[in-house]
């Protein structure tokens, strides 16, 4: 396996380090929030001082976002492969640990957990941070006020990931002041997801509906709006998640991309369909701004360009579509296929497919520079809102709705055919709902939805019994046993681990 470039540790819960380890932007170097480097440049004594501190704390902030713990292998264990739709990959022997999270066989103290665990508690310190030492900064008021409400999204996506895979979590809505705020105990789920609604709707009152280019990939109005609709529907409020997704499609902002195939390509990147995506760049003149590893880690292996080759889909994925669905060829790369822009994917090696939806053009690889490091990653998509709709507009019995949000999308992948992916008629309520789950799995395949979305629908059993899936367990991953054992055992472990 070739090295993997860790980011600086900050310590307990990420909690630990001070403004120095933060990823500040050099001055030379402020003209997008793109190009933020992940090395600690300013020392914390002579920050917080005034709008360009405000600045460069919050570009920090999204810049964490791309790094390893939080897009690269964690990533894939704690929210990828468990899914009947992705496994391993890559060549048998390597990475072997990620066999255990496939057939829930992963014990406590398995490295990945607390990369999951630390990966998402940097990012709520610093958003954190913002949000402690940006009031008392004397700037724009309007930029002081969308930048705290940017750092509530940044906070709340990230204890949305929390809560998903560990259920209770230690709850921190500021920086500790001394030691003994250090070590919290978990909070029971239920309030997390309180605070978690509560950062939405206030951030949702005050980010704007759009940016200028220089700005796009922060979070928006629809994104707050978005997250919030999938953070209600984990805890089944219906009338909430079809009140948040009808504001955000009566907002005219989104749209459907018209191609499927080319809406993940780095050319349409932030297009009408994107609600929220990380924004990632090959910056040839800041290599350590590069660092985004997301595709890297899985590109097709063995060829110049390409990447390490895990997180492959599945057969079980590629034959769950319905025929002709043109999502299927848009989704997986398969062995021996030419894709669009010509790269020949060959016909032998140790994966039979690849995702695709990571895919770039291997003429696009710069030597020195990680494969793919330009691609962004797409984390809220409209189709994703719409399809939310439709799945609230069914429960509360409003079924023409449901069936004319999942019409958009089947539209959209049916394009101009008329022999595939007939309109769904049904109306009756557990019928409908099934082709809106089966219309998910399709629509967001290889996007790390399907593990925790299948759970969420009370299907662990039924979908993922067979690989070792047990219910009153695997609905959680273990907590990692380096933080138990770091707290003295104020955090306690989840049942059956």
């Amino acid at each position: 396996m070739k090295n993997i470039n860790l980011k600086t540790k900050l310590g307990r819960f990420g909690l630990y380090a001070g403004l120095a380890s933060m990823l500040l932007l050099p001055s030379a170097c402020q003209d997008s929030f793109l190009d933020t480097d992940p090395q600690g440049k300013q020392s914390g004594d002579v920050f917080w001082q005034n709008e360009g501190d405000a600045t460069k704390a919050v570009n920090a902030m999204y810049a964490n976002l791309r790094s390893w713990n939080n897009t690269a292998f964690a990533p894939i264990a704690i929210e990828s492969v468990g899914s009947d739709e992705t496994e391993k990959g890559s060549s048998a022997s390597d990475a072997t640990f990620f066999n255990t999270y496939d057939n829930f066989s992963v014990g406590s103290t398995d490295g990945l957990l607390g990369g999951f665990w630390q990966g998402q508690y940097e990012n709520i310190n610093y958003a954190n941070q913002v949000l402690d030492n940006v009031p008392a900064i004397e700037m724009t008021a309007a930029l002081k006020d969308r930048y705290l409400a940017e750092a509530k999204f940044v906070r709340a996506y990230s204890y949305f990931r929390l809560v998903r895979a560990f259920g209770d979590v230690p709850l921190r809505l500021k920086v500790p002041a001394g030691t003994a705020e250090y070590n919290i105990p978990r909070t029971a789920k239920a309030e997390i997801y309180a605070v978690i609604e509560k950062d939405l709707t206030e951030a949702a009152a005050v980010l704007p509906v759009s940016y200028g280019a220089s700005d796009l990939g922060r979070a928006t109005k629809g994104a707050a709006l978005s997250l919030h609709a999938k953070v209600s529907m984990y805890q089944q409020k219906w009338q909430q998640v079809y009140d948040l997704t009808t504001q955000v499609i009566n907002s005219g902002k989104y749209s459907l991309f018209a191609d499927y195939y080319q809406l993940f390509r780095i050319k349409n990147e932030n297009s009408s369909e994107s609600v929220f995506e990380i924004q990632n760049e090959l910056v040839l003149e800041n290599k350590d701004a590069s660092n985004s590893q997301y595709s890297q880690v899985q590109g097709t292996r063995g060829v110049v360009g390409g990447g390490w080759g895990f997180n492959v889909p599945t057969k079980e994925l590629a034959a769950s579509y319905e025929t002709g669905d043109p999502r299927r060829d848009a989704t997986i790369i398969f062995r021996g296929e030419t894709t669009p822009e010509g790269d020949v994917i060959p016909t032998t090696g140790d994966n039979p497919m690849y995702n695709q939806k990571s895919y770039v053009p291997f003429s696009l690889f710069v030597s020195g520079f990680n494969e793919g490091a330009q691609q962004n990653i797409r984390v809220i998509r409209y189709a994703d809102v719409l399809l939310m709709n439709a799945e609230a507009a069914n429960e509360l019995g409003k079924s023409a709705e449901a069936l004319a949000s999942l019409e958009l999308v089947r539209a959209r992948a049916r394009g101009a055919s008329t022999t595939i992916l007939p309109k769904v008629t049904a109306t009756e309520k557990a019928t409908l709902q099934k082709a809106i789950w089966k219309e998910r799995q399709s629509e967001l395949a290889m996007e790390y939805d399907r593990y925790f979305d299948v759970i969420r629908q009370g299907r662990g059993t039924e979908v993922f019994g067979p690989k070792g899936w047990k219910a009153n367990k695997n609905e959680v991953w273990p907590v990692p046993q380096t933080e138990i054992d770091l707290s003295g055992g104020v955090l306690t472990q989840n049942t059956g681990y």
